[in-house]
């Protein structure tokens, strides 16, 4: 910033309108990939009841998401926005600063919005795998004073296997599974049904109950009113049901 601390105030004397836009991380990342800065998707704006509709179409060759271990998916092309309001007596505005230091006023927020994936199939996609790497254990390395010496000889049944193998007994089918595994079988099942108690999802993943509540309070919603009453549902960003293509809001 100049010493004098000068701010060109341009935009406030063209009384310039801006939009706040709230957008998923992934769809920043890849429109910082765009060659050039350039386009990176088109808006359509439009009505229905008198009300605005807006959405953000991405770039096709914009959707290419690079994931660990080398996967990748397809990121969602269509983000329908949800308009929000400026509160009344807040006054937003967007600066900018120059390759000279220079503080510059491009507008006043007259509108906020948030940019959300349309419901589809390479958006639950791109969700399970983000799961997936949120869930992967902090890998620490350690560094050896010496060598190792010690000689290590194959063991026919390793005590954690022995502790599985009783746990399993003790508990019968309801042994813990992999977090991820336990995932995908949920997701698969409320793909066919909107609602489940939780007895239903006890049968479907054969999993202990605490432990199965535990996943379900990271990607769930439980009812405990209405008609629904005592039910799990998706949260809004994992729902996808068959035949339904609409975010629930």
């Amino acid at each position: 910033m100049s010493e004098k601390g000068e701010v060109d105030l341009t935009g406030a004397k063209l009384n310039t309108g801006v939009w706040l836009v709230k957008v998923p991380k992934y769809l920043a990342t890849q429109w910082a990939k765009a060659p050039g800065r350039g386009e990176v998707g088109k808006i359509r704006i439009g009505k229905n009841q008198g009300k605005a509709e807006v959405s953000f179409t991405l770039n096709e060759d914009l959707t290419q998401i690079d994931c660990a271990g080398g996967k990748s998916v397809s990121a969602p092309r269509e983000h329908p926005f949800t308009m929000q309001t400026v509160d009344k007596g807040q006054t937003l505005a967007v600066f900018t600063e120059t390759s000279s230091d220079k503080i510059a006023l491009e507008g006043v927020v007259v509108q906020k919005a948030e940019c959300r994936p349309a419901a589809s199939e390479n958006y639950m996609k791109l969700k399970r795998i983000q799961i997936e790497e949120s869930s992967k254990p902090v890998r620490l390395s350690q560094q050896l004073d010496k060598a190792v010496t010690n000689n290590y000889k194959p063991v026919a049944n390793h005590a954690y296997n022995r502790e599985y193998d009783k746990k399993k007994k003790e508990e019968g089918k309801r042994a813990r599974a992999d977090k991820q595994q336990v995932l995908d079988m949920l997701f698969s099942a409320f793909e066919k049904h909107q609602f489940y108690n939780i007895k239903d999802l006890v049968d479907i993943t054969k999993q202990p109950v605490n432990y199965l509540k535990e996943i379900l309070h990271d990607i769930g919603i439980y009812n405990v009113k209405g008609t629904h009453k005592n039910t799990w549902e998706l949260r809004p960003e994992y729902r996808h049901y068959q035949g339904d293509e609409k975010m629930d809001e």
